[in-house]
């Protein structure tokens, strides 16, 4: 079938394809890209947040919650010393539970972490836990230790996922977050379907090539597809692949 053609076909630009983007997953080893292994043997890449960002990330956070406790102050000035008692509760809340609310039900990202595109997730890379965001946060005392955050910064220079000391403890990870997943792009109209005898990567190699089409002459697509005209018992071979390819995508 589609694995019979020669390295111009479908399927090689396909391969072609992979091998691309397994070179460009190299690269970024090299920017520390973490790969979680799924339970159907998908890898995911995941890309840790370095530390600068997540200093960002944590100062819009403080601004966020030092305007938040300015306005209640004046707000409650006038009721006393009831007043400070509320202001003290609302202290102990935003700087505890502010960080928790945001990372276990908004997606894991606080509005810092959501501005500068970043996200808490556990270390194989599932949503973050009300468990695990309590830990992390609770354990900023420590990583707060001697001061300024020194033994935080040092504890993500340290190991390569730029894990804090929360981080460690509780099995998360500070990612960026990925961009969404878009659909090819197909330009021909109509739906054709496929032949239940094609292969997962057969199905892909149709896929290569409706994408591939815009790039290549009229020529080169009859070429190609006249190989497969056996196979499409098609009087436009280039046509049915291309409606085809809208039939696996949706279109």
């Amino acid at each position: 079938m589609l694995s019979l053609l020669t390295i111009n076909t479908p399927l090689d630009i396909l391969n072609s394809r992979r091998r691309a983007q397994q070179g460009r997953l190299g690269t970024l080893m090299l920017d520390t890209l973490h790969s979680v292994e799924t339970p159907e043997s998908v890898a995911l890449p995941l890309r840790p947040a370095s530390v600068l960002p997540r200093i960002l990330a944590f100062s819009i956070d403080f601004l966020i919650r030092s305007l938040v406790f300015a306005l209640l102050s004046v707000a409650l000035n006038w009721t006393g010393q009831m007043g400070w008692g509320l202001l003290l509760i609302i202290y102990f809340f935003l700087e505890w539970f502010y960080p928790v609310y945001f990372e276990v039900w908004k997606d894991g990202m606080t509005p810092g972490k959501k501005y500068l595109g970043l996200r808490v997730v556990h270390d194989d890379g599932t949503p973050v836990s009300l468990s695990g965001s309590l830990l992390r946060n609770l354990l900023r005392v420590a990583d707060f230790l001697p001061v300024g955050y020194a033994a935080g910064v040092i504890s993500s220079i340290c190991n390569r996922e730029f894990k804090r000391l929360g981080d460690l403890v509780a099995g998360t990870i500070v990612v960026y977050e990925s961009d969404p997943l878009t659909a090819p792009q197909l330009t021909s109209q109509g739906k054709k379907a496929v032949p239940a005898d094609f292969s997962t990567d057969e199905q892909k190699a149709l896929l290569a090539f409706a994408e591939r089409s815009p790039q290549l002459s009229d020529e080169r697509q009859q070429e190609l597809a006249r190989v497969l005209q056996p196979l499409l018992n098609s009087r436009d071979p280039v046509l049915t692949i291309k409606q085809m390819a809208n039939s696996l995508v949706g279109h």
